[in-house]
């Protein structure tokens, strides 16, 4: 991170701004002067919405919740890169006094097929939850806090799962990636419970439904070029996309020779 300075700055931003998600957008330029290098990006453009209120015009929409880094509502891609210029940080964490000043930031919405620009610079990112609501959780009863407590883990497997716990499901993979591939959020999704003893009763349709549900909403297939893992915010690890491409073949062989009951729905 850049130090913090005392120094103000001043800055030209340039927006992406869509009415609605049926009408076409653009970039407009809007100038940003006299600023505070250690205000957060989101405060900055919280000091241009007032300006644009008090000259009557719509302020810019963007989306933002906890402003720490957690909740990753805050998707934005600024200078061509999802959540900024640093590693391991949200939009939100991006500060002014990591652009020069009178230079020009470019700050537009992640863009994909299964993330329409709802307007602005907010996206629809409801795809993901279609996916979680598809597999991402558990649903056989495993018992009691206090009986979780006493099911041994190995360390290395809670920190495993723990690491893949982290994804806060923002979308920068997907705006990272040539594909719009959503394979890095969805392995950490299935990999976080699969690696749990909880986690196994479902283990296989888990997986399934899950990969299932993400090729049926358009997202792209992965080739690997890691660009994913690069944006998170989180530094999850292209390596739970390998895991859950085992997962998947294993499930999808079971499946398909899984033992059916004798007789079948025909006559007598």
């Amino acid at each position: 991170m850049v130090a913090e300075t005392s120094k103000n700055i001043s800055v030209t931003i340039r927006v992406w701004r869509q009415a609605a998600t049926d009408q076409a957008g653009k970039f407009v330029d809007y100038p940003a002067k006299d600023l505070n290098p250690n205000m957060s990006l989101l405060e900055m453009l919280d000091v241009v919405n007032d300006q644009l209120e008090r000259i009557g015009e719509d302020p810019i929409a963007f989306a933002h919740d906890c402003r720490e880094g957690i909740c990753g509502t805050c998707s934005l891609v600024i200078d061509g890169k999802p959540h900024g210029p640093h590693t391991g940080v949200a939009s939100c964490q991006t500060y002014m006094r990591s652009f020069e000043d009178n230079s020009i930031i470019t700050i537009e919405p992640f863009r994909a097929k299964p993330f329409p620009v709802i307007k602005d610079l907010i996206s629809d990112r409801s795809a993901f939850d279609a996916i979680q609501q598809s597999g991402g959780f558990i649903s056989i009863r495993t018992g009691s806090a206090q009986d979780a407590n006493a099911t041994p883990i190995p360390k290395d497997v809670a920190d495993l799962a723990m690491d893949a716990a982290q994804c806060i499901g923002c979308g920068a993979c997907v705006a990272a990636c040539k594909n719009a591939s959503a394979m890095l959020f969805v392995s950490a999704k299935v990999s976080q419970l699969g690696l749990l003893p909880q986690g196994q009763p479902e283990r296989d349709t888990r997986v399934l439904n899950m990969v299932a549900k993400m090729d049926e909403l358009g997202f792209g297939n992965c080739t690997n070029q890691y660009e994913c893992s690069a944006a998170c915010p989180k530094l999850i690890s292209h390596d739970f996309i390998a895991r859950m491409n085992r997962d998947y073949i294993a499930a999808s062989f079971r499946a398909a020779f899984k033992h059916k009951p004798a007789g079948g729905s025909g006559g007598a």
